[in-house]
């Protein structure tokens, strides 16, 4: 007899308190532990490992998965690979849920010609950076594979997604591979290369925080005390009232979910259209719910216009904090979710491409931010290596330790530049889904994309304009 005193009635709610919780011990072990302190890991990251431990304990203890359990709605036995686990599906919503809430954003920033160019640039350099970790990563794995058969050879097209995209798109495309063309354990693949990603971003990022502090670069202030919001940070103008007939904030996650649940139709609708395609279609939920996002923002708009709507609805301040919290939520969840058993055969290669990814990535932003960024190039370095191994917020992390606040033009770069990378890097999200059925001709395609972005990028230098020549004297 169901009731709510069943334990599947409580079940959802004992796993999202875990998790809280997890963070919760996480931040406190950060600010108590010098070593994590300095680490610049995010507390998400140290809650996810600390439940991943407990669960391998677990596990081994009592030959049950922990989030399997009867407590947390399982059936008290293996998991069944075939399944989606409860963490997974977090890790999935929460990655469109968290997007959506940074594209609902308002901005009405004006740019001119020079910083609509730095954007430009950023965006480009966020997908050439894809572009060369998916190379690398696909040709460890396609070289592997000849020597070892039971390899899967396109498993290394993750890298950019577990490093440059984060969890919930490492997770997206695990499963992709793993539903569609039978790669064992690859939604725990790409969660363990995204967790890895993070570790890149943090220690890469301390190893260079201190080298800059050596050269006497960095100045860190106190970023708690420089952190004080005013009240138009907070309460934009014409916005509806904080304190109205209906809370502020549920305002804020009905348009989330309105938003969401809109993307679910159409995604719904163009999976009839074209069968078969429906686990890549779904893989890129949180692309549809930003375009969705975008039109809603487009509709809010003209009814504002139309005076048809008097206020504001749209709180940034709100948004960024509920997309914190998805992210989080996220990150956590993703972490806790990897199964080690199932990568027993892939734990060397997953270092492999962990190291060589951190590597490139560092080396690659470093020489990019430099020639491109000479007036901010530290703060442009570390804000887009810390995104393009580890999320947004870990770059933001980063930047932090020498632009607490935000006075060069990193922070806006890496906000503004999501249009031009999604632009640039839909055709990757397409080839990724290709690599399994013909590694060899993605690996190609993706090393000569990666050579003409290359050029967009460095196009001031490769077709440098000749200085006019001094006009040639009259002869006597």
């Amino acid at each position: 007899m169901n009731s709510f005193s069943s334990i599947s009635a409580w079940s959802l709610i004992s796993i999202i308190t875990v998790l809280l919780v997890a963070m919760l011990v996480g931040n406190m072990l950060k600010k108590s532990i010098k070593v994590l302190n300095n680490s610049l890991i995010p507390t998400s990251v140290i809650g996810g490992l600390l439940i991943l431990v407990v669960s391998i304990a677990y596990e081994a203890i009592f030959k049950v998965p922990l989030f399997n359990t009867t407590f947390f709605g399982g059936t008290n036995s293996e998991y069944d690979s075939s399944k989606l686990s409860i963490l997974e599906v977090l890790t999935y919503h929460c990655l469109a849920l968290g997007t959506i809430a940074v594209a609902l954003k308002n901005s009405n920033q004006k740019l001119d010609k020079k910083r609509s160019g730095e954007i430009f640039d950023s965006g480009i350099t966020t997908v050439a950076t894809y572009l060369m970790q998916g190379f690398l990563g696909l040709l460890i794995t396609v070289v592997i594979a000849l020597i070892i058969p039971t390899i899967f050879a396109a498993s290394g097209i993750i890298l950019p997604f577990g490093y440059g995209q984060g969890t919930g798109q490492a997770l997206n495309y695990g499963g992709i591979f793993e539903n569609d063309y039978g790669f064992t354990g690859g939604r725990s693949f790409g969660l363990t290369i995204a967790a890895l990603g993070f570790l890149s971003a943090s220690i890469g990022g301390v190893i260079h925080l201190i080298f800059i502090q050596k050269k006497g670069l960095r100045n860190k202030a106190d970023i708690e005390s420089s952190n004080v919001l005013t009240l138009k940070e907070i309460q934009g103008e014409d916005e509806v009232s904080l304190y109205g007939s209906i809370e502020k904030l549920t305002i804020q996650v009905c348009f989330i979910l309105i938003t969401y649940i809109i993307t679910f139709i159409i995604m719904k609708g163009i999976s009839a259209l074209a069968p078969g395609m429906e686990t890549t279609i779904f893989g890129f939920n949180f692309l549809f719910g930003v375009l969705v996002a975008t039109l809603l923002k487009v509709v809010l708009k003209f009814f504002k216009k139309k005076r048809m709507m008097k206020k504001e609805y749209v709180n940034n301040f709100m948004m960024d904090r509920l997309s914190g919290f998805f992210f989080d939520l996220m990150v956590t969840a993703g972490i806790a979710a990897i199964r080690i058993d199932i990568l027993q055969n892939y734990w060397w290669i997953i270092l492999v491409l962990g190291l060589v990814g951190a590597f490139t990535t560092f080396y690659y932003n470093r020489f990019i931010a430099r020639k491109l960024f000479p007036e901010y190039s530290e703060e442009q370095f570390l804000v887009m290596y810390g995104m393009l191994t580890g999320t947004a917020s870990t770059g933001i992390i980063l930047l932090r330790e020498i632009d607490p606040e935000y006075k060069t033009h990193a922070m806006n770069n890496m906000v503004f530049q999501q249009l031009p990378a999604i632009l640039f890097g839909f055709p990757m999200m397409i080839l990724a889904t290709l690599a399994p059925k013909n590694p060899y001709l993605v690996l190609g395609i993706v090393f000569g994309y990666f050579v003409v972005l290359n050029i967009v990028l460095f196009r001031k230098f490769i077709f440098k304009k000749k200085k006019p020549t001094e006009s040639v004297k009259a002869t006597e």
